[in-house]
């Protein structure tokens, strides 16, 4: 998968680039609705014998629409998105920067620039999909602003539960810890990486040595807590628990949370290596415990617990 950076105004070339067929949206988490519509682009430039794209946007539009919010941590960081696009099959990704300029182009100026020069013969986006000027255009203006140049697919609302799989709905199932049915909108576990550093070696002294993992400042991350979770180290797949938060019972003085991952049956030194989270069962909220007898029993239970979870099948 080829990967292009873009601001407005780009400048690529109309006579370099391919024919394609392109999904387009800001895809956090590429769930269930996402896949849907990235899916179809894929299949539709294979029909075509064209290219398939993905059109996405960085900063989240928030970042720069609003002056209260600085900072947006993403259900998917960017490079989460590429590799998850790549396994999708899509050829090409253009990551067009969320910026002031971008947000004041009419809807007309958008599709001229940003589809038409880019190459793009046809468009599948889902049915809320908007762009251009406070959001003016949408999936009924299109077809007026293109003009003939493209033709496009409307993907209607996917639904879990009756209700429509959205990137605000896995947002607050992760909120309350309920990765589970998170894991479901998205059709894959939340995943969150990140290298490990040196800890205070408190879990090794109680008998349940843990890999501290400095996370992505951009990932979203799910309540603090216990978590029966998997972890990938060197493209093996290991069973464990985590625990994400403050450590209470040490009096850190923490003020963002810590991952912290006990892999079963695995002792082998990882300081400075990259590892991969799955969530998959939210245990326990994080307890403040009057001594460390009484922490290490709840270990005991929350290891009990996480080895019965990943034994039975799901």
């Amino acid at each position: 998968m080829r990967t292009f950076e873009l601001k407005y105004p780009h400048s690529l070339a109309l006579a370099d680039l391919p024919e394609t067929v392109t999904a387009i949206g800001f895809f956090d988490g590429i769930h269930k609705g996402h896949q849907h519509v990235i899916r179809t682009a894929v299949s539709k430039a294979k029909e075509k014998g064209m290219e398939s794209a993905v059109i996405t946007f960085y900063p989240h539009p928030t970042v720069v629409l609003k002056k209260d919010v600085q900072h947006v941590r993403y259900i998917t960081p960017l490079r989460e998105k590429k590799e998850i696009l790549k396994r999708l099959g899509v050829d090409r990704l253009y990551i067009i920067n969320f910026n002031h300029d971008l947000a004041a182009l009419s809807p007309q100026d958008f599709v001229d620039h940003f589809i038409k020069g880019l190459h793009i013969k046809h468009v599948v986006a889902g049915f809320d999909f908007s762009y251009g000027h406070k959001g003016k255009g949408n999936m009924d203006t299109i077809a007026e602003h293109a003009a003939n140049a493209f033709t496009t697919t409307t993907i209607s609302k996917v639904e879990l539960d009756d209700k429509k799989v959205s990137s605000t709905r896995i947002r607050e199932l992760l909120s309350i810890g309920n990765v589970k049915k998170a894991n479901e909108l998205l059709g894959r576990p939340l995943t969150v990486d990140g290298i490990v550093v040196k800890g205070e070696q408190r879990g090794k002294e109680m008998g349940y040595p843990t890999a501290n993992i400095d996370t992505n400042t951009e990932a979203l991350l799910p309540k603090p807590g216990i978590y029966a979770v998997k972890v990938i180290y060197k493209n093996e797949k290991y069973e464990g628990m985590a625990s994400l938060g403050f450590n209470p019972t040490f009096d850190t003085g923490l003020t963002e949370p810590v991952l912290e991952v006990n892999i079963f049956d695995y002792n082998n030194d990882l300081y400075g290596d990259e590892l991969f989270v799955e969530f998959h069962k939210f245990i326990r909220d994080e307890e403040k415990f009057a001594s460390i007898e009484q922490l290490i029993t709840e270990l005991d239970q929350d290891e009990v617990i996480s080895r019965s979870f990943f034994s039975k099948p799901h």
